[in-house]
C-alpha cells in the first residue's frame, strides 16, 4: 500500500460524504463502479434511488467520518470508516432529528477514474431521534 493510494481512498470518502450533504446525486453515483453493490442494491442507478429515497427530502445531514482502516491489495482495497450521521427533520417533521452511529465497510476497485466503491454495508451500531425524519424528495 502506498500513501497516495491511502490518502486517495480517505479523500474519496470524504468527497462522497459532502456529496450526500449537498444531495450532489452525480457524484454519488460516480463514487461507485458501475455494477457497484450498497444500502441493499445493486448498480449505480439503484444505489442512488436508495439514497434518495432517505435524504431526498429530510433537512440538512451532516457525515463525519472517521477512524479509517484502510487495506490495499493490488487494485483492491477495503476501508473501515466510523461514521457518525446526523439528518434534521423537514416539513412535518421540523424540529426532529434523527442520528445514527456506525462503521461503513467499503470494497474498493483502482479503475481508470480512480479508487471507486465496488461494495458498501452501513453496520449500524446505535440510533437515537425520529428515523420518520428520513423521506424522499
Amino acid at each position: 500500500m502506498t500513501d497516495d493510494d491511502r490518502r486517495h481512498i480517505v479523500e474519496r470518502l470524504a468527497a462522497f460524504a459532502a456529496a450526500l450533504d449537498r444531495r450532489d446525486w452525480e457524484a454519488v453515483a460516480a463514487a461507485f463502479t458501475p455494477d457497484a453493490t450498497g444500502y441493499r442494491r445493486t448498480g449505480r442507478v439503484e444505489i442512488v434511488a436508495t439514497i434518495r429515497a432517505h435524504l431526498g427530502g429530510c433537512g440538512p445531514s451532516q457525515h463525519l467520518l472517521g477512524n479509517h482502516r484502510v487495506e490495499i491489495d493490488g487494485d483492491r482495497a477495503r476501508s473501515l470508516t466510523y461514521a457518525r450521521v446526523y439528518h434534521q427533520g423537514a416539513g412535518a417533521y421540523e424540529g426532529r432529528f434523527y442520528e445514527c452511529f456506525g462503521e461503513y465497510d467499503d470494497r474498493w476497485e483502482r479503475t481508470s477514474e480512480g479508487w471507486l466503491i465496488a461494495s458498501r454495508v452501513f453496520g449500524m451500531t446505535m440510533a437515537v431521534g425520529d428515523f420518520g425524519v428520513l423521506q424522499p424528495g
